[in-house]
């Protein structure tokens, strides 16, 4: 069975849709894998814009802590790299509209970082754990977190890690519109449409203009993030805050 599915639409949108939901969508190699075959399938078709969301009861709950660790330090690199492929992809190519419902965690809170736009149902729980897990947080979300909402309240989501509602991450900047869940797939569908009915040549400059500040860091951030991803990933205390956390769910 597949991570991740994709579907063409007539009206441009390419809609990409993690598929995990009886593990919240927890990010796995499988999922990573199949984000990258839904972007390749997206640029193939000539999607004129994304739609990204979440199967089951959350958008994605993070990395998945009790899938099977990659076998060697160079495999783990190799998935942590694919990770923030997906980010780079996201923010280069055509516009993004990530729908978030439930939990949005870790890895799941950088990916609709990395998407355009963000529509939230009021349910929806925001969160950057990686710090009490005895991680290290990646997406570029240390650039983009800063551009978004300043080095102040990006510290304190970052270094607490606590976690924070729909209501919050919209005073913050991170979200465009809190709708109620049953509203939520009809106005990220919406926004997606109305995107890829933008002229594309006209959008695409905008999209660049728009971006160009925060990705002067962003490269950069990119490969600072991927090696304490790596560092922290193997570390005792990133095994003994999983197994405590695992003990605790």
């Amino acid at each position: 069975m597949t991570a991740v599915r994709y579907a063409s639409h007539p009206d441009g949108v390419g809609e990409i849709t993690l598929d995990r939901p009886a593990r919240h969508n927890a990010v796995d190699v499988a999922l990573v894998e199949g984000l990258h075959d839904a972007l390749a399938a997206a640029a193939t078709d000539g999607a004129r814009a994304l739609l990204l969301r979440g199967a089951g009861p959350s958008f994605c709950s993070g990395h998945d802590l009790e899938a099977a660790a990659p076998a060697s330090t160079a495999e783990l690199r190799r998935h942590v790299e694919r990770l923030q492929d997906v980010s780079r992809i996201l923010r280069a190519t055509v516009p993004s509209v990530a729908a978030v419902h439930g939990h949005a965690i870790g890895a799941g809170c950088e990916l609709a970082l990395s998407c355009d736009l963000v529509v939230a149902a009021s349910d929806a729980r925001f969160r950057m754990p990686e710090v009490p897990l005895g991680l290290a947080i990646g997406g570029g979300s240390s650039a983009l977190l800063v551009h978004a909402v300043g080095p102040l309240r990006a510290r304190e989501l970052v270094l607490l890690g606590e976690p924070f509602d729909a209501a919050r991450a919209h005073a913050l900047g991170l979200v465009n519109a809190v709708v109620e869940p049953p509203e939520l797939p009809a106005r990220a569908r919406a926004l997606a449409a109305t995107l890829a009915a933008q002229p594309p040549r006209a959008l695409a400059a905008a999209k660049d203009v728009l971006h160009a500040v925060a990705d002067d860091a962003l490269e950069r951030a990119y490969a600072l993030e991927t090696d304490a991803m790596v560092a922290t990933n193997d570390s005792d205390e990133a095994a003994a805050a999983a197994a405590a956390f695992l003990g605790r769910r």
